[in-house]
């Protein structure tokens, strides 16, 4: 995008709305349907939802309202303001809503044929205030909403509660939306454009240990090195993402005590059901109900080796935290709390962080592996790849199979020389467990960050 970056109020350059492309694409082409829409779009916090929202709304006629923690009327009186305010209507000033089926058949009359796009953000303190608002929007939708040109959009970041309050069969809202989305992290290769001022390297680093949420970010300052920012925005109670993860983990679990031992465990190694549940102290069935509650929410996944001949029933399966930062948290962070609350962060950094961050390097080349093998490279390879996973060898790190049944291996070259041996010994196991030899796959990090890896088949009868 074109938009040039903005100075905040500490001086520090503020990157401009970046790598949501497509996501507002899609809901410009919703706005444009000509039809009524109601667009549930909901995902974890920080995420980037909320910014969206709001450079979608920006040149259109739109109410964008963000809900809060507060009783019912006091939500209401201040979507009455919103509404006076955003579409400059002074009769809106003078009417008092009895609930939201009242408030918005108010905006579906007001629009008169005119696209009117309204947002209610936060939707889940809408309902915590008034536990009928899912029904007054089904009865507002069923009567008035599908009849008239509003583009009604509800939003929430409370993951369980969108997936099972507003869009679960149970939800009176159930069959209503026109359109849904989670809002996903951004890609790896979307994250280098906020580190304008940094090498390959170290923006590589810094989706390492911040992952693709937005709002992490755009926390970090561009004119600082890594280093700085991990002592201002993390090393240290007052950082911005010191608490991060547990806010994270109270606004999704009632009870964040056993989530964070489970996290903590898998951090330290644990990558098997009865290891992580013996290094908390819980019997088997009970983690594996808390991991899939985190497998839910899509901060921890469970991978199966692609070489496993039935990866559903697969004993071989292995758990790891999907976030980065999480992950950076719960290794870096959780286990030095206290030396942190006595400002010894520059300690942490020195005698934890500093000597891992070349495992945190390689962590985040595997990543950008994965995301090309999703993204990118079916073109090279000729044939869709819909099955993908990493792979724990030295030189081949993932391993792909192809709509025809082709593997492709994921060879990761390494810094220094390549151990042919090594490699000739992997590349013979997978064509052991799958019988066919693998088609290769060579990836290698640049200097450029307008293209990070240099990619190459390999010819059948050649080895790299």
């Amino acid at each position: 995008m074109s938009e040039q970056p903005k100075r905040g109020a500490s001086g520090a350059t503020v990157p401009p709305f970046l790598g949501r492309e497509r996501e507002l694409a899609f809901l410009h082409e919703l706005a444009d349907s000509g039809r009524p829409e109601l667009f549930v779009l909901y995902g974890r916090r920080r995420v980037g939802k909320t910014e969206l929202l709001q450079q979608f709304c920006a040149g259109r006629k739109a109410v964008y309202f963000l809900a809060a923690q507060v009783r019912d009327r006091d939500n209401l009186r201040a979507f009455r303001a919103a509404i006076a305010s955003e579409l400059g209507d002074a009769l809106a000033g003078d009417v008092e809503f009895p609930d939201w089926s009242a408030a918005l058949g108010f905006l579906a009359e007001r629009a008169a044929g005119e696209r009117l796009v309204v947002v209610l953000d936060e939707f889940p303190y809408l309902c915590e205030a008034q536990k009928s608002v899912p029904s007054q929007l089904q009865r507002f939708w069923d009567t008035r909403g599908k009849h008239s040109s509003l583009m009604l959009v509800l939003c929430g970041s409370q993951v369980s509660f969108m997936e099972n309050e507003v869009l679960a069969e149970r939800s009176p809202l159930f069959g209503r939306r026109t359109a849904q989305r989670r809002l996903e992290p951004l890609r790896p290769l979307e994250t280098l454009p906020f580190f304008p001022n940094w090498k390959l390297e170290e923006r590589v680093l810094g989706y390492s240990v911040l992952g693709g949420m937005p709002a992490y970010l755009r926390r970090f300052d561009a004119t600082r090195p890594l280093r700085e920012n991990l002592l201002r925005d993390v090393l240290r109670p007052e950082g911005f993402l010191f608490d991060e993860v547990q806010f994270l983990l109270r606004s999704e679990l009632s009870n964040p005590a056993t989530y964070n031992s489970l996290l903590a465990a898998i951090a330290r190694g644990s990558s098997k059901l009865n290891d992580i549940a013996t290094d908390v102290g819980v019997d088997s069935t009970t983690a594996n109900k808390y991991l899939h509650t985190l497998r839910e929410l899509r901060l921890v996944e469970r991978e199966v080796p692609l070489t496993d001949p039935d990866p559903l029933r697969s004993r071989r399966g292995s758990y790891r935290i999907a976030d980065r930062f999480l992950q950076f948290h719960y290794r870096h962070l959780q286990p030095h709390l206290s030396l942190i609350h006595a400002g010894r962060g520059q300690r942490v950094l020195e005698q934890f962080v500093e000597p891992d961050l070349p495992r945190l390097l390689d962590e985040a080349k595997v990543d950008f592996v994965l995301d090309h093998l999703r993204h990118e490279a079916a073109e090279l390879v000729g044939d869709e790849l819909p099955e993908i996973a990493r792979h724990p060898g030295r030189h081949v790190r993932a391993v792909a199979r192809s709509a025809s049944g082709r593997t492709v291996a994921a060879i990761v070259l390494p810094d220094g020389k390549l151990s042919t041996a090594t490699l000739e010994a992997e590349l013979a196991t997978l064509t052991e467990a799958l019988g066919a030899s693998p088609l290769k796959l060579t990836y290698g990090l640049t200097s450029r960050p307008d293209r990070p890896l240099e990619v190459e088949r390999v010819p059948d009868d050649e080895l790299v």
